[in-house]
């Protein structure tokens, strides 16, 4: 049984400024929790769960007994963010990312300009991972990779690719980067282009690419529609797909 200041402390994880205090984070769902159980088991601070998880996974769970704790359902409503929370949540430590680097003359990733809805986030992540896309890079504006919505929403990717959060300034001097495209309304065709590895630049959802990015794409490009419909814009995670899999094909499926 959860105590009162249990709870508020969990409770206190589904706000940014608590979880970067706690170095906290919490993932929920039985799919999302038992992808982290067979990924990486040694981010797992706590496991609250009911006791028809807990006997399903035992065996998963054998390393873990002292991190445990046996809920009940009044329970995990009351510290979930789900309208039907679905039999776990784990709190899990912020991740430690190793250095790494991009060949980007053999990969493509995407820089995600003040990408500020969760759901757009994590399915971009969640599209990413599909691709084969390891690393994404993000403005310091965008969302916050442990928000809830983003980790719901990404279904377990977020395990798979990493997250960085860097000024597209500071990446392009960092790393040598030939090809910058950049997801906007007047650029080439996407179809059209022979579209080599290197970045792509996805705006915010309402203003697109910001002015003081836009001057470090060298190859803006778009996605042609149809000539008569009313609709101005696609949304963010929607172009990501079309573009990853453009990229995709030209470059991996030679």
């Amino acid at each position: 049984m959860l105590s009162k200041n249990q709870i508020k402390e969990i409770q206190l994880l589904h706000l940014k400024k608590h979880r970067d205090n706690k170095k906290l984070f919490i993932v929920e769902g039985e799919k999302s929790v038992v992808e982290v159980l067979n990924y990486t088991p040694k981010i797992i601070f706590k496991i609250l769960a009911t006791s028809d998880f807990l006997l399903s996974y035992q065996t998963q769970l054998i390393d873990l007994t002292e991190n445990l704790i046996e809920i009940s359902e009044v329970e995990l409503k009351k510290i979930s963010l789900q309208n039907n929370p679905n039999k776990v949540i784990a709190i899990c430590n912020y991740f430690n990312y190793p250095e790494a680097t991009l060949n980007f003359n053999k990969e493509f990733s995407f820089y995600l300009d003040d990408i500020r809805d969760p759901g757009n986030f994590g399915t971009i992540i969640r599209l990413a991972d599909w691709f084969g896309v390891n690393i994404i890079f993000c403005s310091l504006s965008s969302c916050d990779l442990y928000n809830p919505k983003v980790i719901q929403a990404s279904m377990g990717a977020f395990l798979r690719v990493r997250v960085i959060y860097c000024e597209l300034r500071q990446l392009l001097k960092s790393q040598q980067i030939d090809n910058v495209y950049g997801a906007v309304l007047n650029g080439e065709n996407l179809y059209s282009e022979p579209l080599k590895n290197g970045l792509i630049v996805i705006g915010n959802e309402a203003n697109g690419i910001n002015e003081c990015n836009l001057e470090f794409v060298n190859k803006p490009i778009t996605i042609p529609s149809h000539q008569s419909n009313g609709t101005e814009s696609l949304n963010a995670a929607m172009a990501s797909a079309i573009i990853a899999s453009e990229f995709h094909k030209k470059n991996r499926l030679k």
